[in-house]
Order: C-alpha cells, then sequence, then structure tokens
C-alpha cells in the first residue's frame, strides 16, 4: 500500500500549483484572497472562498513537513479557527509535532487534539 497524502484522503484535494503559494515560517498558505472579506479559517488552497479552508491548509502542511509521515488513522477538521485533530498516533512527540505545524498555519486560533490517542 503507498502513501497517500493527508490532503488527498481527507478531502480528495491535490496540492495548488506552487506558483500560487507563499511559504510562511515553511508553511505554506495560500495565494491572496480573490475576494475581499474572506475569512482566514474559510480561506482556500487557492484563495477562494472553502467552508473547510483552514483544515484542507492543515492537511498540506502536515504533506509538506518532511519529519511528518502520513498517519493514515489521523484526521483533520475544523470548527471556525479550531483545528481539531481526532483519531491516533503513535508517540507524544509526532502529536507535539503535529499540534505544532497546525498552530502555525494561517488562520488557526486554537488547536484541539483531546480526540487524539497515543498508540505507542
Amino acid at each position: 500500500m503507498g502513501i497517500t497524502s493527508f490532503l488527498k484522503r481527507m478531502f480528495g484535494a491535490e496540492p495548488p500549483d506552487v506558483s500560487q503559494q507563499t511559504v510562511i515560517e515553511n508553511f505554506t498558505v495560500p495565494a491572496a484572497p480573490q475576494e475581499q472579506g474572506i475569512p482566514p479559517e474559510r480561506l482556500g488552497l487557492n484563495g477562494e472562498y472553502d467552508q473547510s479552508g483552514l483544515a484542507k491548509r492543515v492537511a498540506l502542511a502536515f504533506d509538506q513537513d518532511p519529519n511528518t509521515g502520513d498517519f493514515e488513522r489521523l484526521w483533520v477538521a475544523q470548527t471556525g479557527g479550531t483545528v481539531v485533530l481526532k483519531g491516533e498516533v503513535p508517540t507524544q512527540a509526532d502529536l507535539n509535532k503535529l499540534v505544532t505545524i497546525a498552530r502555525g498555519v494561517y488562520g488557526a486560533t486554537d488547536v484541539n487534539a483531546e480526540q487524539v490517542t497515543i498508540t505507542g
């Protein structure tokens, strides 16, 4: 079984074209909003309005970090500006890394990892 990206597995989406990305603090954020007034948590991968924009950008940030494996039993959701992580990871160090990455994504105001179980 091959490795599937978080973005592909959770949202069926491919990463946006690199030319549309801006890197800030080693995490990718989308191009500037195409429409005025899009809240940061609703900003899609290509600058469009997206109800799950923050969760998709967090999944993309996980995919882009070379030290983050694809934890097949971990899911990313959002409630407003709060990133919600659910599922299982092998170690507390893995979870800490994921929380740090999620906090660094534009639009994230908090990270809730209460629904993540450490399996190792």
